[in-house]
């Protein structure tokens, strides 16, 4: 029988990040993982992107946007080589529904946020953009985000919070929790039982499923699981990253990306296991599409590299995916199971922070580290 202050349920981005800062801080913590590796599930599934969400200004989500930008401030200067600052452009067609005039107002707000300084590209440079189709274009701005390895971050986090005396157990999957005030016992697939003080749950698009398996019983999070599928194809990018609106508004992506092109991403509710997420053939159709359209391109599924799909956690809600918002929920009825609902990967540092400051509440007698000015080394 082990004894901890914390256990963390998950090695994605959230729970490598969790287990940075309360080793960090001083607390004897442990990290389980029912893969054999750390980020195999939505961690390795993301757009690949550090930024501050320039559409969520749409939406007014203005903290969120200035939450990460601070993030992506500070992971470009602890982790330049992990992340690296791109430029994006947005072109701006005719028939798209955010006119030039509310990009450039949105822009300004970005930064004024912490966005960094945008330019309107004169017409006379367009034809260096990638051969994008110019057809109906009636402007095109350039700004900057920044683009990860998320599996690698991942990795990283989860390597520095072990070189801080945390632990990583691998292929353990919980089957059963007992909550007790003062203890919980937690029951995994592999021999012995483990105790902690706190339990944290950061299992992403697994919440729910491990809720489940807490006595006395916690009421599952009305949350939807929402699938985002991303394609990779034959194609490269020389200028960066585009950024586009695609014919039913959503936002699309298109990412350089290991010597191809990135393409993504899809908003589907999905509803099954949250193991069983794969890419649907009308979701790679519909990439391919937006692809073809705005490069003048005739790619054929066939000539996909390779497609991959992974799970967003939003609250439960019957406005469209896109739409809503995005904040990241952190949800504690019992003071000593913590669950955390969403959460981006630009700000993983900073929702480990405000977990931990549920965490300090509960035990006392621990330091607080401010991890924002730390070199995060692989």
């Amino acid at each position: 029988m082990t004894d901890y202050d914390l256990i963390i349920i998950g090695a994605g981005i959230h729970g490598a990040a969790l287990a940075r800062a309360a080793s960090y801080d001083g607390y004897k913590v442990c990290v389980l993982e029912q893969y054999s590796q750390p980020a195999m599930a939505t961690s390795r599934s993301s757009s690949k992107l550090i930024h501050g969400g320039l559409r969520y200004l749409e939406s007014f989500q203005f903290a969120l946007v200035r939450e990460c930008l601070l993030e992506r401030k500070f992971l470009l200067k602890n982790a330049p080589h992990l992340v690296k600052l791109l430029p994006f452009y947005i072109p701006v067609y005719k028939h798209n529904s955010r006119p030039g005039w509310l990009i450039f107002l949105g822009l300004s707000l970005y930064r004024l946020l912490g966005g960094g300084k945008f330019r309107k590209i004169p017409p006379s440079e367009w034809s260096q953009l990638d051969g994008i189709n110019q057809t109906g274009l009636q402007s095109v701005y350039q700004y900057f985000d920044a683009q990860t390895d998320d599996q690698k971050l991942t990795h990283a986090v989860l390597a520095d919070a072990i070189n801080h005396g945390a632990e990583f157990k691998p292929a353990h999957k919980v089957t059963d929790i007992s909550t007790q005030p003062d203890l919980i016992s937690l029951q995994t697939d592999q021999p012995g039982t483990l105790r902690c003080k706190i339990l944290i749950n950061a299992s992403g698009p697994w919440v729910n499923d491990v809720l489940s398996k807490i006595t006395p019983k916690i009421t599952p999070l009305p949350i939807d699981l929402v699938q985002g599928t991303h394609i990779i194809i034959p194609r490269q990018l020389n200028k960066g990253v585009y950024y586009i609106e695609a014919s039913d508004k959503r936002v699309i992506f298109f990412i350089p990306w290991q010597q191809h092109c990135l393409v993504g991403t899809t908003e589907t509710i999905f509803n099954q296991l949250a193991e069983n997420c794969q890419p649907l053939t009308e979701e790679i159709n519909y990439l391919l599409a937006v692809w073809n359209q705005t490069f003048n391109d005739d790619l054929k599924t066939a000539d996909i590299i390779e497609s991959f799909a992974g799970l967003r956690v939003l609250p439960e809600s019957g406005d469209n995916a896109f739409r809503r918002n995005r904040d990241t929920i952190l949800h504690n009825p019992n003071p000593k199971v913590i669950s955390i609902v969403g959460g981006k990967l630009t700000a993983h540092r900073a929702t480990a922070e405000s977990v931990m400051k549920l965490v300090h509440q509960q035990l006392a007698g621990y330091k607080f580290t401010d991890t924002s000015d730390i070199t995060l080394n692989t």
